[in-house]
C-alpha cells in the first residue's frame, strides 16, 4: 500500500489506538487527535491528505471541524467514522465536503480501500490547485500564452 499520513479524530482512547495499530499494521502512517481542537491544530502544522473523523466528541463537534478544515485545507479528504450519527448528519456532512461517510463498526477493508480512494482524490485535487497556481504565476510575470497552454493540458488530463 501507498505510504501516506492520515488524522485519525475521534474523543474515545480505546477506540483510537486500536485503529491506529491496526492502520500501522497496513503501513500507514496515522496521527491521533482526541478532539475537535487538537485536531485543527494538527491539521494547521501539516495537512494530512486524509482525516478519519469522529461525528460525535465534547467540545467542537465533527460537522464543526468538517466545516472548517473544508474551508481552509479543502484538499484534505475527509471520511467520516461514526456510531452515533443520523441520516440529517449524514447528509449535512455530505454538504460541507466529506469524502465519505462510514458507521461504526466498519470492516477494516472497507475503511483502508476508502481510505485509499481518499488519498487519490487528494492526489488529484492537489495537482490540480498546483497547475492552477503556476499558470495564474507564469500569466502575472507575462508568460500568458505558457499558462494558458498549462490550463488546456489540464483540461485534456481531467476529460481522461
Amino acid at each position: 500500500m501507498e505510504d501516506f499520513k492520515v488524522l485519525v479524530v475521534d474523543d474515545e482512547e480505546d477506540f483510537v489506538k486500536t485503529l491506529s495499530e491496526r492502520l500501522e499494521m497496513r503501513d500507514l502512517k496515522p496521527d491521533v487527535a482526541m478532539n475537535g481542537e487538537q485536531a485543527l491544530q494538527k491539521v494547521q502544522q501539516e495537512e494530512p491528505p486524509v482525516m478519519i473523523l469522529d461525528l460525535k466528541m465534547p467540545g467542537m463537534d465533527g460537522l464543526e471541524v468538517l466545516r472548517k478544515v473544508k474551508k481552509a485545507y479543502p484538499k484534505t479528504q475527509v471520511i467520516i467514522l461514526t456510531g452515533k450519527g443520523t441520516k440529517k448528519d449524514e447528509e449535512e456532512a455530505r454538504k460541507i465536503g466529506a469524502f465519505a461517510y462510514l458507521r461504526k463498526p466498519v470492516e477494516m477493508d472497507v475503511l483502508v480501500e476508502t481510505m485509499k480512494q481518499a488519498h487519490e482524490k487528494f492526489k488529484k485535487v492537489k495537482h490540480e490547485v498546483d497547475t492552477a497556481f503556476m499558470a495564474a504565476a507564469m500569466a502575472t510575470t507575462g508568460e500568458v500564452d505558457l499558462a494558458r497552454e498549462m490550463m488546456e493540458e489540464e483540461k485534456k488530463e481531467k476529460k481522461k
